[in-house]
């Protein structure tokens, strides 16, 4: 005879009823031990991360610019850009804060590629170990050349595996609303960048660096890769990022001023970054340059809250879709967003450089 409170041997699963694997994945410990960082590698990040912190104290008066391809496919070319990069750092270097952007991980609204660490091999077979040892990798070598990286934090377990060789973080305008991201942010070791919402709403990024500058506890994994209960301190560092909304812009001055008073009723310092991209450029990457301009001249004429830029660039302009035959990938040419080329991204840094060089010393005295 059955009783009624025995679990009937019948019964259906009524768990991971559409999950069809669970594939092993190494522990962050085992990827740090693969890929290992070296003394130069680990200054390169701690120096960022002091520049980038004295900037927005206000200590360094350098206007600090992430810059870089959209995503990171090719980390052949993805190097290649990094050399040039540093080059370019060291020849502004008394104006400009160089970070390279360094994005592994893409949102996407529907479908998509998701990125270099969610499919490596751009053929969906989702290799996600390699990629994220890949990742990391990539992210070493570019620390060796001397760059600080700014990368995107989406995937709520990758600054596990990464975030020793981050130097700056933004945060999503489909994620700056979420929950776990503000409280990922609460305890990573970076300065953290929050986007405004994709319909340009300035409130929901204000109250993502509050939240973040708090004390959080929630679930997340430890070195060993075991579940653990995640305790932060709260990351103080955190501030905006206008990325324009709705397909319009918001870097103007009027935005900016508003902007500025939403931080400071807010008990919040009026740091301001702008992503040159996005619906601050209406998706075409060649206006990229006017919004710079802009900004500029905006600093010029007694700006004191802009801070930093963002910029999409990769070697080559434009962008082009992922062939089957991945052998006709052109070289050094997004497979996400549309990039302004690099002659043009040289032009952008240094014409702000020698235009800023006698204003930034002489910003908030």
């Amino acid at each position: 005879m059955n009783h009624p409170d025995k679990t009937n041997i019948n019964t259906p699963d009524i768990e991971n009823v559409n999950v069809l694997d669970f594939d092993p994945m190494p522990s962050p410990e085992e990827i740090h031990a693969r890929v290992p960082l070296s003394g130069n590698a680990t200054r390169t990040v701690m120096q960022g991360r002091e520049a980038l912190r004295n900037i927005l104290e206000r200590k360094d008066k350098r206007l600090f610019i992430v810059v870089g391809p959209c995503s990171i496919h090719d980390p052949v070319a993805g190097l290649d850009y990094a050399r040039r990069l540093k080059n370019l750092a060291d020849e502004v270097s008394d104006t400009l804060l160089v970070v390279m952007r360094v994005y592994f991980e893409k949102p996407r609204t529907t479908t998509g590629w998701k990125g270099y660490i969610n499919d490596p091999d751009m053929d969906d077979s989702f290799h996600v170990n390699q990629g994220m040892e890949k990742a990391r990798s990539f992210l070493r070598d570019v620390a060796e050349i001397g760059l600080p990286a700014g990368t995107e934090a989406l995937d709520p377990i990758s600054p596990q595996y990464l975030g020793d060789l981050i130097s700056w973080t933004a945060i999503g305008a489909r994620t700056t609303e979420s929950q776990t991201h503000r409280e990922i942010s609460s305890g990573l070791s970076t300065p953290v960048g929050f986007k405004n919402g994709t319909n340009g709403d300035v409130g929901i990024a204000v109250n993502a660096i509050l939240s973040a500058s708090r004390p959080h506890s929630f679930l997340g994994i430890n070195g060993q890769g075991r579940t653990a209960i995640v305790r932060t301190r709260g990351n103080r560092y955190g501030h905006l990022v206008l990325r324009g909304g709705d397909g319009r812009p918001n870097y103007d001055t009027v935005s900016i001023a508003m902007a500025e008073q939403a931080l400071l009723k807010a008990n919040l310092p009026p740091n301001i970054v702008v992503d040159c991209s996005h619906a601050n450029s209406y998706k075409k990457p060649e206006l990229q340059l006017l919004v710079m301009t802009d900004l500029v001249n905006q600093i010029r004429f007694g700006n004191k809250s802009l801070l930093g830029v963002m910029i999409e660039s990769n070697l080559v302009a434009g962008n082009q879709p992922i062939p089957e035959d991945l052998t006709r990938l052109s070289y050094g040419c997004s497979v996400t967003d549309a990039c302004i080329d690099w002659e043009a991204s040289e032009k952008m840094l240094r014409d702000a450089a020698n235009l800023l060089r006698d204003v930034l010393p002489k910003r908030n005295r």
